[in-house]
């Protein structure tokens, strides 16, 4: 069980949100210190180097890990929290900020988020696990991949609208993909236009194409959208904010301990991130990591 706290490592992203990471921290850290923690900022040249940065801190006997910044972020400190009596704590300051949404922390307010980490109850969550790396989140695999690959690429425009210009440009040339589904040690073959992992139920900014998914229900949601129509993609593509689109006769759903996912050609996201070709396989780990909830 993790400690009390009152030291803490704050990790911050400065380019996230374009800066605006930067004046969450700032936002943030009087209502943290007022409350009397100890906070020790880190900023990184690169990841690899905000990784080493955090560990080392960490390694000198704080209490928690905080990250400022995206999903992106929110995936490096678990790379170093998950298996530890480390919690993980998120002030969002990012573009999709898919986990914080999922956990309920406060979005768009640096000061409330604050308050809300002060506040929050330890908490054991799953993680997702490929190979060596985590996610949290939603690994996708599919049309949602090449969109999240172009949009990725785009300097403008910012915040969901980069991906919804994406989806636009990516549907005129996309084709469905020949997959190979290994669902808890059972063989699919199918053709479909997508296939999402979900540890949670959302990604890119509430497009919630897990639906349903739990952080803390160890299993790992398998969404398979069967081919369809252009036409019938982009009429769906608004009912993913609601979650809604589960009634569509495309919709497969399947609930699964591991998965691996084969098709050709496809660099798979997770957390937002680039995170590997396929094939992946997949599995839960539950109670994985610690979080301030």
């Amino acid at each position: 069980m993790p400690r009390p706290i009152r030291d803490v490592v704050l990790v911050t992203n400065p380019t996230a949100g374009r800066g605006r990471a930067l004046r969450v921290r700032d936002a943030a850290l009087p209502v943290l210190e007022a409350a009397g923690w100890r906070v020790r900022r880190v900023e990184g040249r690169d990841p690899v180097d905000a990784e080493q940065r955090a560990r080392a801190a960490l390694a000198d006997g704080a209490d928690a890990l905080l990250v400022c910044g995206g999903d992106g972020l929110v995936n490096l400190g678990f790379q170093i929290v998950a298996g530890t009596d480390v919690p993980l704590g998120v002030l969002p300051a990012g573009t999709g900020n898919d986990f914080a949404r999922t956990i309920g922390v406060p979005r768009g307010d640096a000061a409330a988020a604050a308050a809300h980490l002060l506040e929050a109850r330890h908490q054991r969550l799953d993680l997702a696990r490929a190979g060596d790396r985590w996610f949290t989140t939603v690994l996708a695999a599919g049309f949602d991949a090449i969109v999240n690959e172009r949009a990725n690429k785009m300097t403008w425009p910012t915040g969901q609208m980069r991906y919804n210009i994406a989806t636009v440009a990516e549907l005129r040339v996309f084709e469905p993909l020949p997959y190979i589904l290994t669902l808890d040690g059972v063989e699919h073959r199918l053709d479909a236009m997508l296939v999402a992992v979900g540890n949670g139920p959302s990604f890119g900014g509430g497009l919630r194409i897990t639906e349903g998914a739990r952080l803390d229900d160890g299993l790992l949601d398998v969404v398979v959208i069967r081919p369809m129509s252009k036409l019938q993609l982009v009429a769906t593509y608004p009912k993913l904010f609601k979650g809604t689109h589960v009634t569509h006769p495309m919709y497969e759903h399947h609930r699964v301990r591991q998965v691996t996912v084969a098709a050709p050609g496809i660099v798979a996201y997770a957390d937002g991130e680039r995170f590997g070709a396929l094939p992946l396989t997949v599995e839960c780990v539950p109670a994985a990591a610690w979080v301030l909830a």
